[in-house]
């Protein structure tokens, strides 16, 4: 076997497996063998029940006392068990296992493993995992691989295609790194790195390994980084501009003035559109502090000056909801500029009006989705592109552009909160501004931190801002139930939730929707249609609701803070006071404190950096921070360390062989080129 043979040669393997495969990107051998484990299980010595605290996960022996038989109800078949553990009596509940009934013998010993409940002095645990003492045996204190699954994919399937792929002696990962900067970070070599993240011999070798796989990661990035900025160089501004009256004016009309950060930042926009050098510039700030603004006066600055600027946001409702306030705004200001809608789901008639307007340059504004960049548009004068974090405009979309005759300047808005440290690296092709200042008109959100018996509170308080006319997000960290069974899902939150709360107009929404559904709910939920929206992390970006007024966030401790403060985001964004309730599955200490820096501050960069100094050799799985970039197995923020150490690294490497053309380089160079050719992760390549 190869790395870039099919999956099919793994025995065991066949068409119809390798369909369930492809679901989650599995295509190939390489495919399958960087497909890591999203957490491990460790066996654990089974506890006896006058140890075991509610709601959490014990192994425990027993003996089977007694069965019952199978009861149907609508959805499920349920089949009980009564089971002696030492002195105690626990039952334990499987639902849609019928076959289990016959399974357990009365007087049987096994092992069951879930989550325990405790109410009085009963104990009972529900879809527990069962062995036998000699199965268990075997598994314990051994290190089990847990695989992000789909439909008709189990975790035994991907964990022994993985084994067998590795155990395979033709095989080889073939080691990129130099021997020197391998040493000096103290990094495993590659292909020992990837079979230990599969199959940990214990913890401290799963962390070695992850390392290593981390470093790959940020360093072939890095790289990319500096290749992208390389292959720009410092292009010549060929959208050069002077500054307009009407920005100006603009300025001074507003209803509002200006921050200080905003000033220092328009300054540094104009001096660049103006200068001698195409703009490459991120503005950085956190949820609320006026990034916006600073686009639209981007925007009029280019079309005052016969220019045409593109603004590029990552959904039909939000390019919709920004097409209406510009329009609204030029009106208002009398500013003789026309703006131009584009949108995937736009009839041919109106792609057919638009694009005529954007190709004979009477529309001199144009907002939309990726739809802009499109082989379709043509521009009449493009001199400025502004996109946000979501979408990073790299050298594909570059020369798309350029292939037109077109260098514009480009402007990147990013609501993601990062110490300027990590963001230095991570936009390294970017120059950087920050806007650390909120208006004063905005009134600070109101947080809270509570467990789970104060959502009857919750839901009350819920119907109190709805009666007032206000709406609620609700958000859950996953889609659908699955073997996770104590994590909130949307599907069933919102079906129990149409029961507590009748009369209330409960729609849900997630990323499996296909696009026109999400687009119909948001644009529901921003016309006011939709009461309170129970939604995963996908509603992070995209929509801008002043109206909504309630945020609550289930199983709060499966987010990063800096997540869970954009989330806070979607609210306090109209003149109404706000609140935020973040709800907490885990009553652990550590827990309360990662969650109580929300309580005490809304400043996103402080939070970040909170987020940075908490985060524990515990936390290496569960607590993702989305919304920026990607990684298969990397966080800029829990791995800031190891993102420190490959940019230490890339400098040192690009330093001493800037073309990496000597030969203990050329199998990096190789590498790197191959990450490039695949699209360059997060890089838009």
């Amino acid at each position: 076997m190869k790395l870039q043979d099919s999956i099919i040669k793994i025995k065991g393997i066949g068409e119809k497996t390798a369909v369930s495969f492809a679901k989650v990107g599995i295509h190939t051998i390489e495919d399958l063998i960087q497909y890591y484990p999203r957490a491990y299980e460790t066996y654990e010595e089974p506890a006896a029940l006058s140890d075991v605290e509610d709601g959490k996960k014990y192994a425990v022996q027993g003996c089977i006392l007694s069965v019952s038989a199978v009861k149907r109800y609508a959805k499920y078949q349920v089949f009980t068990a009564q089971i002696r553990v030492g002195q105690e009596v626990m039952q334990g509940t499987w639902f849609n296992m019928p076959f289990l009934r016959n399974h357990f013998q009365r007087g049987g010993q096994y092992v069951f493993r879930g989550i325990v409940y405790i109410r009085g002095n009963q104990y009972r645990m529900e879809q527990p995992e069962y062995y036998t003492l000699g199965e268990y045996d075997r598994l314990l204190h051994v290190m089990q691989p847990k695989y992000p699954l789909t439909a008709g994919l189990t975790g035994k399937m991907v964990a022994k295609a993985v084994r067998q792929a590795l155990d395979g002696e033709e095989i080889c990962v073939e080691e990129y790194l130099p021997e020197d900067i391998r040493k000096n970070y103290g990094l495993m070599q590659e292909q020992q790195a990837v079979r230990q993240v599969h199959f940990p011999v214990n913890e401290e070798e799963m962390r070695m390994a992850r390392d290593r796989l981390v470093f790959d990661e940020f360093l072939l990035f890095i790289l990319g980084i500096r290749r992208l900025k390389e292959s720009q160089g410092e292009l010549p501004n060929e959208a050069k501009m002077a500054e307009a009256e009407e920005t100006k004016r603009l300025i001074g009309e507003l209803p509002y003035e200006l921050t200080g950060a905003q000033k220092k930042v328009w300054k540094e926009i104009a001096a660049d559109m103006t200068g001698n050098h195409i703009m490459n510039r991120l503005i950085q700030g956190d949820v609320g502090s006026g990034k916006t603004i600073l686009a639209v006066l981007a925007l009029i600055m280019a079309g005052c000056n016969g220019y045409q600027g593109a603004l590029m946001v990552p959904t039909e409702v939000l390019a919709k909801q920004h097409f209406q306030s510009v329009s609204e705004l030029l009106v208002q200001y009398q500013i003789p500029l026309k703006a131009v809608l584009l949108t995937g789901s736009m009839t041919a008639k109106e792609k057919k009006a638009a694009g005529e307007a954007i190709a004979c340059g009477t529309a001199q504004i144009v907002i939309g989705t990726h739809a802009l960049i499109q082989e379709k548009v043509d521009y009449h004068r493009l001199g400025l592109v502004v996109t946000d974090e979501q979408h990073r405009f790299g050298v594909r979309q570059r020369e798309m552009l350029a292939g037109k005759g077109l260098h514009p300047h480009v402007l990147v808005m990013s609501a993601t909160p990062i110490p300027r440290t990590l963001a230095i690296i991570i936009y390294g092709d970017l120059d950087i501004s920050v806007v650390d200042e909120l208006p004063a008109h905005r009134l600070p959100i109101k947080n809270c931190v509570v467990d789970e018996s104060w959502r009857p509170n919750a839901y009350r308080f819920m119907e109190k801002e709805t009666a007032a006319g206000h709406q609620v997000y609700i958000i859950c960290p996953m889609v659908e139930e699955s073997e996770e069974m104590e994590l909130e899902n949307v599907t069933d939150y919102t079906e129990r939730l149409q029961k507590i709360l009748p009369g209330h107009q409960i729609a849900c929404l997630h990323g499996k929707m296909k696009p026109k559904e999400k687009n119909e709910i948001m644009e529901r939920f921003a016309e006011g249609r939709i009461q309170i929206l129970v939604s995963t992390t996908v509603i992070e970006v995209g929509i801008n609701v002043p109206n909504a007024t309630v945020m609550m966030v289930e199983n709060a401790e499966r987010f990063g803070l800096a997540q869970l403060h954009q989330l806070r985001g979607r609210v306090g964004r109209g003149a109404a006071q706000s609140y935020c309730i973040f709800m907490s599955g885990n009553k652990g200490k550590e827990t309360k404190k990662r969650l109580d820096v929300l309580n005490r501050s809304n400043d996103g960069f402080y939070i970040a950096g909170e987020d940075l100094k908490l985060r524990g050799p515990g936390d290496l799985f569960g607590i993702r921070q989305s919304g920026i970039l990607e990684f298969r197995l990397g966080d800029v923020f829990q791995d800031s360390k190891v993102l420190k150490q490959a940019a230490e690294a890339a400098g040192r490497l690009l330093k001493e062989d800037p073309e990496l053309k000597k030969p203990e380089h050329e199998r990096l160079a190789g590498r790197l080129e191959g990450y490039l050719k695949k699209g360059g992760e997060n890089l838009n390549l």
